[in-house]
């Protein structure tokens, strides 16, 4: 394999579609574009970052609301006759990508399942004098930037009042930092609903990844989307993007304008700077009933209640994470560059349930969903030797397509779980290496997740790329092999020269339509594309722990480098987030513990 390195149309001439696309600030997208292009690694120079790491100021991961009523909520599973069987009991994973289960009642019990198989404690690990603990939600170095909230209606054992929580994952407990108004709920969403909310704290990021952080906050986000999804499905729950809300209306549903304004400075500096732990609202997520009929949400009535939140009183005071930070300016310009504005005109559309095709229902070991989300582990290294069939690699990317696959139609909407989760059409492909697949030549492949990208991916692409479907390839699986030959080391290389990118059974570029998006959708689609690259790496980490493998992500690769392995000019497609699955390395010097103590040991 040779894989070497106008005049503005009138207003009349627009159609209604196109009118109606918002015109990016020009300041804004030079700020996005300025970022991306800064933050990127190069054979030659690696993004800004901290030359070497300051454990005496690492970061506290665990945001607390000290003072705010902290309610534990249930461990589980658990041996305790006080709570329903079918609670306890969690479907088959993979039997979610067919169809939903019927959806439990929103209890003490059911809310504690939901957090417990997506955001807390997995378990414990010790080594020498070090512990630490892992996250359902993976994230980039562990780090975990993103704190979570649920606001919900009254629920026996929690509140009497509908609320608004703060999600302690050490202590699996809610922290309650105010109550709301009764109507909230009925008046806007349908019964048995509730919301679930996501913010970042860049400088818990920051600290050891310097510049690129911003990224990859953004892909833990999309980690965590998924993760709530994912978990929500096993409740015979739905989970939809409130994407018409905006930053401010954000800000205000989670209670995070008791942070002080932060003046960003005009470069990066070192010091007590305490205003950088600050919270960033990314989004919220409106958790429903699965086959909720006629549900719609109306922004502007929403936004309206929101406007009176700036009047609760929240309880409990943020914690400090660190004694002394380095703020790198440009992660907090480019925050601010993307704030989403309110976006009211299209309500909320919820999509029929699609469900994913089947073409081998036996690569999977017959675990159930809670088996997969909390035993799933991030490789540190791969064995360079575990091979799986072919059959299983096509199962594993017939679950990463955003429309499902059980119908002829193209790929395009994203409908199929936990992709239906976002607002959007998908705006994310893979580029494949394929390492040790039995049955499949080694080589480069290409996955197209919007298919309507395709004439534009293959113009945009080297000439002699082959763009032809696999042998054995299912009909509804839109991927093609693009040349054939040993990538191992080119793998390797481009993932910043990290052997465990080569010694899988495959690894991946995750390659977004970049900046026609932000043109055409807006420059605060730049966050989304990460969450989306978040969302289909959290499917490729679940769908290796199913099949008996294991996955990491990986933040670090080169990223002009893979566009010019493809022959990418420009930025209509840019590498976003890179992955790897295969055979996993386990260290025997290190010990796991359970992740929360009491009869139950899941780690």
């Amino acid at each position: 394999m040779s894989l070497s390195s106008s005049s503005a149309p009138s207003p009349s001439s627009l159609t209604k579609e196109e009118q109606q696309r918002p015109n990016p600030d020009p300041q804004k997208l030079a700020q996005v574009l300025k970022y991306h292009n800064q933050t990127k690694h190069s054979f030659n120079k690696y993004a800004r970052g901290p030359h070497g790491l300051d454990w005496a100021n690492q970061p506290n991961p665990f945001r607390r609301y000290v003072s705010a009523p902290l309610l534990p909520l249930l461990h589980l599973p658990i041996d305790d006759n006080s709570i329903p069987s079918t609670v306890v009991d969690a479907p088959l994973y993979h039997s979610l990508f067919l169809s939903l289960p019927p959806p439990k009642p929103v209890s003490h019990s059911s809310i504690s399942q939901l957090f417990y198989d997506s955001l807390a404690l997995s378990a414990w690990k010790t080594t020498g004098y070090s512990t630490w603990s892992l996250r359902v939600n993976p994230s980039s170095g562990n780090l975990h930037p993103t704190e979570a909230y649920l606001i919900a209606p009254p629920i026996e054992l929690i509140s009497n009042d509908p609320f608004v929580a703060h999600y302690a994952p050490k202590e699996h407990s809610l922290e309650i930092r105010t109550t709301i108004t009764h109507d909230f709920f009925p008046k806007i969403f349908p019964e048995n609903s509730f919301l679930i909310g996501f913010s970042s704290i860049f400088w818990r990021e920051s600290w050891k990844y310097g510049e690129r952080a911003f990224r990859y906050c953004n892909h833990d986000v999309g980690h965590a989307i998924a993760a709530v999804a994912v978990a929500a499905a096993g409740l015979g729950w739905d989970v939809k993007l409130l994407d018409g809300l905006g930053y401010n209306e954000l800000k205000k549903l989670m209670g995070l304008e008791i942070y002080p304004e932060f003046e960003i400075p005009s470069k990066p500096i070192k010091g007590k700077i305490p205003e950088i732990e600050f919270e960033h609202p990314d989004c919220v997520l409106v958790v429903f009933p699965n086959g909720s009929n006629g549900f719609d949400v109306n922004y502007k009535e929403l936004s309206s209640v929101i406007a009176g939140f700036s009047n609760l009183e929240w309880k409990g005071k943020p914690n400090l994470l660190s004694k002394e930070h380095i703020c790198w300016d440009i992660i907090y310009r480019t925050a601010e560059a993307v704030k989403k504005p309110s976006t009211w005109t299209n309500g909320l559309l919820v999509d029929a349930f699609k469900g994913s095709g089947v073409c081998s229902e036996e690569s999977y070991k017959g675990l159930t969903v809670r088996e997969v989300v909390r035993k799933r582990r991030s490789a540190v290294d791969m064995d360079g030797a575990t091979v799986i069939p072919r059959e299983t690699f096509y199962q594993i990317l017939l679950h990463c397509l955003p429309s499902g696959s059980q119908s002829e139609e193209k790929q395009k909407g994203q409908l199929a779980l936990p992709f239906r989760a976002l607002s959007w059409d998908a705006e994310v492909h893979a580029v494949l290496f394929v390492h040790r697949v039995r049955g499949l030549p080694n080589g480069l492949y290409f996955l197209v997740r919007n298919e309507d990208h395709f004439s534009e991916l293959k113009k945009s692409t080297r000439s002699e790329f082959k763009w032809e479907k696999p042998e054995g390839c299912p009909e509804t699986l839109p991927l093609y092999e693009l040349a054939t030959g040993d990538c191992q080391q080119i793998s390797k290389q481009l993932s910043c020269h990290q052997d465990i990118a080569g010694d899988g059974c495959f690894s991946l570029g995750m390659v977004a339509h970049f900046e026609p998006t932000l043109r055409d959708k807006g420059v605060w689609m730049y966050p989304r594309l990460f969450w989306e690259t978040g969302v289909l790496g959290q499917v490729l980490y679940l769908e290796a722990h199913a099949v008996g493998i294991s996955a990491t992500g990986i933040g670090c690769y080169f990223d002009d480098p893979v566009h010019e392995l493809l022959g990418l000019r420009g930025s209509n497609f840019q590498s976003l987030y890179h992955f790897t699955v295969g055979g996993p390395v386990l260290d025997k010097r290190i010990m796991s513990l359970p992740a929360y103590p009491g009869p139950s040991v899941d780690a």
